[in-house]
């Protein structure tokens, strides 16, 4: 069972390693409705990141997880399916 969401911390992690863009996680927290792109992560970036919960947590994310455009919906998303799937 899912017991925590994904942060704002562990989103900051997945950037870095999945895309290799550094993002301090309170600037994304306050920045939590900032397009992706102004952030410096394109879509293969959130791909990789798609692929890392995946493998992480074992299960499948919606196709459109990867279009999310801002770290709120994409943690609004994530969250949401991680829990629906616990």
């Amino acid at each position: 069972m899912i017991t925590t969401a994904v942060t704002y911390d562990e989103l900051a992690d997945l950037i870095k390693r999945g895309a290799g863009v550094s993002v301090d996680p309170r600037e994304l927290e306050r920045a939590s409705d900032t397009p992706f792109g102004i952030l410096g992560l394109d879509s293969l970036g959130m791909l990789g990141i798609v692929g890392e919960l995946e493998n992480q947590y074992g299960t499948s994310l919606p196709p459109d997880t990867e279009r999310c455009r801002t770290p709120q919906e994409f943690l609004d998303l994530v969250n949401s399916t991680l829990k629906a799937g616990a």
